[in-house]
């Protein structure tokens, strides 16, 4: 069955129909990895778009273990060519099916090259997937200038606290659309971590006496979500060390007055390079997100830059002034390089460890 991705320029891509044939509106984003499809797929930062995969072969190894969350979050899947066999002895099934179980529709079979430099030049649109051959272009046009993404931190976060036992130290992770992989990596590291919902308030999570606290990623706009922004002020009060990744980096910039804006069409991708400005290293980084904290606008007696995008200047994480808070936009548990971030994790224990009352 034929499938169109109608952007809100009015370009419009023709390719096969992947997936669910029902039709979905959303935010059109491109991820440049070349391999973690499945990781992808399963990060709940990715509620509210729909993933354009630049390398060519989808779904050649198949649906394996590797998943960040329980089900897939994109509402669309847009790739150059889907694999039509897979092949690992790890795997349960083919990424097709995986698709049609979750009912997410897709596209395969369009010039993902011509369609992310479009993007890239004209900055992330809103699209539209469709299999009707008789779409009505001048109607749906409108409807995808009005589209935004609004309430997915909610809709992602885990509905009830639930607990990973350690026998080291208590951090309590608030989930704002969390990769799994963040608690496993404190949980690794001997850490009882005990995993909130995203609008659990301050006052429960400081009245158990965390020797941390975690903030995850998560998908949309952090100005939308000011309930969770007033709530991290509190926690950014307590004293109790903070480590913050992605949009957890963001409202806790937020929260301490900073500010954050749209970038052109974000960074999502394995390769990203960051340099540690405390060190003059430069670390390979994986990187969902399409906000970002405007360093312009930041009091340097609150908070200070930590790294920097080495490819475009933006601020990659902060270090608070007086405070045992840091934070950072990649994702250090996300094995880039494979593992060149993964000792922020071990900073944090550390900082745990040198509390006066630990």
């Amino acid at each position: 069955m034929r499938a169109f991705l109608i952007l809100e320029d009015g370009t419009v891509f023709s390719g096969q129909s992947i997936g669910s044939e029902r039709e979905v509106i959303s935010e059109i984003v491109f991820n440049t990895s070349m391999t973690g499809y499945l990781e992808v797929l399963t990060d709940p930062s990715y509620a509210g778009q729909a993933v354009v995969m630049t390398y060519p072969l989808i779904g050649n190894y198949g649906v394996t273990p590797d998943m960040e969350s329980a089900r897939p979050w994109p509402d669309g899947y847009i790739v150059r060519e889907l694999s039509r066999n897979y092949s690992n002895f790890r795997a349960t099934g083919s990424i097709q099916d995986f698709l049609l179980k979750y009912d997410i529709p897709g596209v395969a079979g369009i010039d993902t090259r011509t369609l992310t430099k479009l993007l890239r030049e004209k900055g992330t649109m809103n699209g539209m997937i469709t299999t009707d051959e008789n779409y009505d272009l001048d109607a749906i046009l409108p409807r995808l200038a009005e589209y935004r993404p609004t309430g997915v931190v909610m809709r992602t976060t885990c509905k009830e606290k639930k607990v990973l036992k350690g026998s080291g130290k208590k951090v309590a992770l608030l989930d704002l659309g969390a990769k799994d992989n963040i608690a496993r990596s404190l949980n690794q590291r001997g850490c009882e971590v005990t995993i909130y919902p995203a609008d659990t308030k301050a006052d429960e999570i400081l009245g158990t006496n965390p020797d941390g606290i975690m903030l995850s990623n998560g998908p949309g706009d952090p100005k939308e979500c000011t309930e969770i922004i007033s709530e991290l002020k509190k926690l950014a009060d307590s004293n109790v060390p903070i480590f913050a990744i992605c949009l957890g980096h963001q409202l806790m910039a937020l929260a301490n007055g900073a500010d954050t804006h749209k970038m052109k069409y974000g960074h999502r991708g394995g390769n990203h390079p960051v340099k540690d400005l405390s060190t003059g290293r430069v670390y390979i980084s994986s990187q969902n997100h399409g906000y970002v904290v405007d360093t312009d606008k930041l009091d340097k007696n609150v908070a200070v830059p930590a790294f920097v995008n080495v490819n475009d200047g933006t601020n990659e994480g902060l270090s608070y002034v007086g405070k045992n808070i840091f934070t950072v936009q990649f994702h250090p548990e996300a094995c880039p390089g494979p593992q060149d971030s993964a000792y922020l994790f071990d900073k944090f224990i550390a900082m745990m460890g040198g509390r006066a009352d630990a």
